[in-house]
């Protein structure tokens, strides 16, 4: 519960801009020479990186916590399948720990192996996705049992040790980059202009201060329906019946995302805040009244082992991107298709 506390703490400073952290400016300037050289070091050759036999595409962030990723790798596994490929996902993980590395998620595994964004990613798209580290091992893994041609990495965009043939950066249009510094002043992971080298900018909702780009993109995320944790039964989102004052549960890297999400759709939330990636207990869960349970369909695939657990629902949410997205950075994953095999061809 203490890491979470600080967690929590440096989040909110993070964005509220507090002053008491620029105390930590040294290990900030320690952290940016420590990632530059690393980043050199890849660059020139002397740090080893993997070059897949099909196409890579990242999507990650420059920002610690929640961006509108993991809707995005789903919305985008979708409309590759729609075009005809066939996608596989690798990612670290986080917050998964598996008995042995790589591992192949299934929709019924466990959340404590593979991670709540994984299995999420594995239910909802229909599509092999392989945990580990070493994302050359989870590759290697995902095309040795399985025929990808192409790889959607989630959240590999400082993971230098794999050559990438697209870049998607997700920033959250409402949060921004806080302070603009880098950890542990702020929250990012690499500096603001990083995002000029990436192929994409998804914007997460309106807000986003970058220049207009044709890079640029705005996504959505659009409330579909709620599902009951306990029997199944599927609501849509506009036709819920049961009582609009709802306890809502958020272990997510914006909680605000959410809660906003349910007040524009009417909603009366009592808002309960946890760390991304916490791991739920029934007490959690338990109320002393009678109001409904609602969460993140990313903290379902943790809560839905707890017994004692009634009268909970989780919401499911779809990305949207504005519609040049998809034609286009489906065009452009086949174009590396080909350069791939044409690479094959030579080799």
């Amino acid at each position: 519960m203490t890491s979470n506390k600080h967690e929590g703490l440096f989040v909110r400073s993070w964005y509220q801009k507090s002053f008491w952290l620029y105390l930590l400016f040294p290990l900030a300037i320690m952290y940016w020479l420590l990632s530059a050289v690393r980043r050199l070091l890849y660059r020139v050759g002397i740090l080893r990186s993997y070059r897949a036999p099909v196409p890579v595409v990242i999507v990650g962030n420059i920002t610690v916590g929640g961006t509108g990723k993991t809707p995005l790798v789903i919305a985008l596994c979708k409309a590759l399948q729609d075009a005809g490929m066939s996608p596989g996902v690798v990612s670290r993980g986080y917050g998964g720990s598996a008995p042995s590395y790589p591992h192949r998620v299934t929709i019924n595994d466990r959340h404590e192996h593979c991670g709540d964004e994984p299995l999420l990613i594995a239910e909802q798209s229909n599509v092999p996705v392989v945990v580990d580290a070493n994302r050359e091992s989870a590759i290697r893994c995902l095309l040795a049992n399985n025929t990808c041609d192409v790889i959607i990495a989630d959240d590999g965009l400082q993971h230098y040790a794999l050559q990438r043939d697209l870049e998607i950066a997700v920033v959250d249009g409402s949060r921004n980059f806080g302070n603009r510094w880098l950890l542990p002043v702020g929250p990012l992971r690499e500096s603001v202009s990083r995002l000029k080298r990436v192929d994409f900018i998804v914007g997460n909702g309106p807000g986003l201060a970058l220049p207009q780009s044709k890079k640029h993109h705005l996504m959505g995320l659009r409330p579909t329906n709620f599902t009951s944790l306990i029997d199944g039964k599927i609501v849509a989102f506009d036709k819920w019946l049961l009582p609009k004052r709802v306890h809502a549960v958020a272990g997510i890297g914006n909680p605000d995302r959410f809660f906003h999400t349910l007040k524009i759709g009417g909603f009366d939330p009592i808002e309960h805040s946890f760390p991304d990636h916490h791991h739920f207990t029934e007490s959690d869960l338990i109320f002393s009244d009678e109001f409904p349970v609602v969460m993140t369909a990313k903290d379902a695939v943790k809560a839905r082992a707890l017994n004692k657990v009634t009268d909970c629902w989780y919401l499911s949410i779809e990305a949207t991107v504005d519609n040049d997205f998809f034609p286009v950075i489906t065009q452009q994953i086949k174009t590396c298709a080909r350069s791939h095999l044409n690479a094959t061809g030579e080799s």
